[in-house]
Order: structure tokens, then C-alpha cells, then sequence
């Protein structure tokens, strides 16, 4: 197998699980709304939350890449309907995304990134509002990409290619690994990237168009591919 020169990785649902994450960032931001804005609480249930989320991608869809202005529009317009300042949208954002950069990695995850940042350029590439500098991941990558940075979402072909142009490296030399296999896996092989299915679940590949150059369950696996002639006894942990 010819060998990439770079590496670009998806986050969530890659390096950990972003349902729990989220959940979590929630439930802060209703302790917020419970100690300064109750009756949002009690007129807007998870149902009518979800409804007012497809509204506003509906009615403002140029920005319906930008995960962190919809979650502040969705606070704002929940305080308004609520009786309540929507100014103050801003100070219950800063509590969700404080909270959403408390992710649990998956067991596979630091060791693998510790092994691989060390022997190619890695740059995260995701659709999501993570902060690596404050989760303490981003010593393992060159640069860092977001939906909201770039102006489009994965599966775009311009947020991979800009991800390898900032790496400095063409598309066909870089490996992007991701969990969804429209967003992560069609969407880099259609930008000319080489690509790995992060299969945590062991599911069935059911995308219509062709599968990915190979499939892994865990970082690890892919440490395997990549570096098989690691040495078997080293750990490759990099002191934090």
C-alpha cells in the first residue's frame, strides 16, 4: 500500500463519542436557563427545541454550516419567545460550549494520535464546534479546520482540499479518516483524498458508491495499517 504523506481526521465520533458530549452541554445550559431563565424551560421541550433547530436551518440556510451561530440563535430566539433578553443567548453559549470541549476519548484514541502525530502532518477536518487547544489534543495536529472556519460543511470538497492545501500536500497523497460514510468517506475520496471508514460499530457498508481504501475499528487498527513495522515493545506514548 503506498504510504500518505498526511493525515486529515475527523473529531466527533472518531477520537469519542459526541452523543454523550453533547447531552452533557445541554443539561449545563438548562442549569443555566433553571438559575436566570426558567420559563424557557417551560415552554420549550425537546420536541418544540428540535423544531425551532429545523426552522432556523430553514430560514437562514447560507449559515447552516455554522453549528455555533445556530446554537446561539436558537438561545436567543428560545429567551425572546420566552419573555427574556435575547442578549443574553451569548452568556448560555459560553456555558454549552465550555461544557461540549468535556469529551471522554475512546480508549484507542491518545495512544493512537501520540504514535501517528509523530511520524505524519495531522490535521483535524470536522463539521463540528470542537476546540482542540482546550479538549488538550491540538500538540498532535499542524492545523485544524472547521465547517464554520471554511464557510461549508463536509461532505464539501473545498474544506478537503483547503485542508490540503494548508498541509502543504496534494489531495491524492492525504488520508482522511472519519466515521460517516457520506460526510467523512465520499466526501474526501470526491475531493481526491485517499480514504479510511472509521467502523467503530463493525456496520455493514451500505453508501451506494465505492467503499473506502480500507476500513478500521479503531485508531489503533489504523496505527497497524499505517506503521506495521513498529516496534511490537515500544508503547510510542509521547510524555504529556
Amino acid at each position: 500500500m503506498l504510504l500518505p504523506k498526511a493525515i486529515t481526521l475527523d473529531l466527533d465520533d472518531t477520537l469519542w463519542p459526541i452523543g454523550p458530549t453533547i447531552r452533557r452541554a445541554e443539561a449545563k445550559a438548562n442549569d443555566w436557563l433553571r438559575a436566570h431563565a426558567p420559563e424557557v424551560l417551560n415552554q420549550f421541550d425537546s420536541t418544540r427545541r428540535l423544531r425551532l433547530r429545523e426552522a432556523i436551518v430553514a430560514a437562514y440556510p447560507d449559515r447552516a454550516h455554522d453549528l455555533g451561530w445556530l446554537r446561539r440563535e436558537q438561545f436567543a430566539q428560545m429567551l425572546e419567545a420566552s419573555g427574556y433578553p435575547a442578549t443574553r443567548a451569548d452568556e448560555i453559549y459560553d456555558v454549552f460550549i465550555a461544557a461540549r470541549q468535556d469529551v471522554e476519548l475512546y480508549p484507542d484514541a491518545l495512544p493512537a494520535l501520540q504514535i501517528l502525530a509523530a511520524h505524519y502532518p495531522m490535521a483535524s477536518v470536522s463539521n463540528g464546534n470542537a476546540d482542540l487547544k482546550r479538549i488538550g489534543l491540538d500538540r498532535y495536529f499542524k492545523l485544524t479546520l472547521s465547517a464554520s472556519d471554511y464557510g461549508a460543511a463536509k461532505p464539501d470538497p473545498g474544506i478537503y482540499l483547503e485542508a490540503c492545501r494548508r498541509l502543504g500536500v496534494a489531495p491524492e497523497e492525504v488520508l482522511h479518516v472519519g466515521d460517516d460514510p457520506h460526510t467523512d468517506v465520499i466526501g474526501a475520496r470526491r475531493a481526491g483524498l485517499r480514504t479510511v471508514w472509521m467502523n467503530r460499530a463493525s456496520s455493514d457498508w451500505s453508501a451506494s458508491e465505492e467503499t473506502p481504501d480500507f476500513v478500521v475499528t479503531d485508531l489503533q487498527g489504523l496505527v497497524r495499517r499505517l506503521l506495521p513495522d513498529l516496534d511490537a515493545g515500544h508503547s510510542a506514548l509521547v510524555t504529556q
